[in-house]
């Protein structure tokens, strides 16, 4: 290594890329990424005491240089497997794209040898961080596809792992030997929590992402599909027809997720629309809402997000609501206006459960599921 170190580095960026072209992203891979990772986390902690164990009880001495150049290809295979995940679901023009070029960047510096070996492996607090992210990233993608849990359950279980990881690199730079030192020591570990549920609208969740949108004004029921999508419409058109938000979502396979659309206008949230979607649907698990009450005053902006239970976007549609170009077009009473039939919000469609039956009392934004092999259940959610 140390007479050809032009061939390693050649030999790294090849693997680093082939990792990012040519591995199947599957549970089994993920699980051993996982599992890999945890297992050299504690080789990295206890990396001098082990070699001397080594040394004493079978008489050779492992070759640092080769235990650095194995823990680089772990952190290439880590990173490369999850990068497509976070590439895909990161929604760019948020502050998600902070996390997803993170990540990026710390891939290339898997497979840069002069920064990796000369800048970041000779900063022991800042390799571990570096080995705590990539931990944390894997687990985010690792832990839905292999124990189907949820992504809000997936961020709290990673992000705990990533505070007791984080723990080792915080202690090689505050030395304990006074007591508030210790003090401190705790107080940075659980600051770094803090922080990372704070700002885990940031990160994307990597699992879940959207394959079709639409805003429309039709919507066809049985074959669940939506019209001809729009981003723009006068005032009056919205409130004659109303707007359907329609996404197909990709989840893993067997994982249910409870997500929300949530209308916003000019940056004012004004509903919050509860979905519950099931993975597994290779086209991705199709859900709705119907929206046809709307304030006064419907010029101007609009987006629906597209939120998990933690907040974390899985995207965003948008449109535009133009003042009518006739005086007189546009109904007078605003969202008083009682629409000519019984108005519906129509939350969501799905593959698996029975129509939900919504009682006449049931309050407002409340989600009813229907099969798509199935026709529209009779029973419909109140108006949104």
């Amino acid at each position: 290594m140390q007479r050809h170190p032009g061939v390693i580095a050649i030999f790294g960026f090849l693997s680093g890329v082939a990792s990012f072209v040519l591995v199947d992203r599957q549970a089994g891979l993920a699980k051993v990424l996982a599992l890999v990772l945890l297992v050299s986390w504690l080789w990295l902690i206890l990396e001098n005491v082990l070699r001397e164990r080594i040394a004493a009880r079978f008489g050779f001495e492992l070759p640092r240089p080769l235990l650095r150049y194995a823990t680089q290809m772990i952190h290439q295979e880590s990173l490369f497997f999850v990068l497509p995940f976070f590439f895909i679901t990161t929604t760019w023009n948020s502050s998600q794209a902070l996390f997803s070029g993170l990540l990026a960047a710390a891939a290339l510096v898997s497979i840069t040898d002069p920064l990796y070996y000369k800048w970041l492996a000779p900063r022991r607090w800042i390799f571990l961080a570096y080995h705590t992210l990539a931990l944390f990233a894997v687990m985010l993608t690792a832990l839905p596809i292999i124990f189907k849990l949820n992504t809000t359950q997936s961020y709290q279980y990673s992000l705990a792992a990533a505070v007791v990881l984080s723990f080792p690199s915080l202690f090689s730079i505050i030395t304990v030997r006074k007591w508030w030192r210790g003090l401190l020591l705790v107080g940075l570990t659980l600051a770094i929590g803090a922080f990372g549920w704070v700002t885990r609208t940031w990160v994307p969740p990597a699992t879940l992402w959207l394959t079709e949108v639409a805003i429309t004004t039709e919507f066809d029921n049985q074959n669940r599909s939506p019209g001809e999508g729009i981003d723009q419409l006068t005032a009056s058109q919205l409130r004659s027809t109303g707007l359907y938000a329609y996404t197909a979502i990709n989840a893993p396979r067997g994982l249910d997720e409870r997500i929300y659309h949530v209308w916003e206008h000019n940056g004012q949230e004004l509903e919050r629309i509860a979905l519950d979607i099931h993975g597994g649907r290779e086209k991705g698990y199709r859900a709705w809402t119907h929206k046809q009450n709307f304030p006064q005053d419907v010029e101007g902006d609009w987006q629906i997000q597209v939120l998990t239970d933690a907040g974390q976007m899985i995207g965003v549609l948008r449109f535009e609501v133009t003042p009518d170009t006739a005086a007189g077009q546009s109904p007078a009473a605003g969202a008083d206006q009682a629409p000519t039939e019984p108005e519906s919000a129509t939350p969501a469609s799905g593959e698996a459960e029975p129509p939900a039956a919504v009682e006449p009392d049931e309050p407002e934004a409340q989600p009813g599921a229907q099969p798509s092999e199935m026709p529209e259940s009779a029973g419909q959610p109140k108006n949104q």
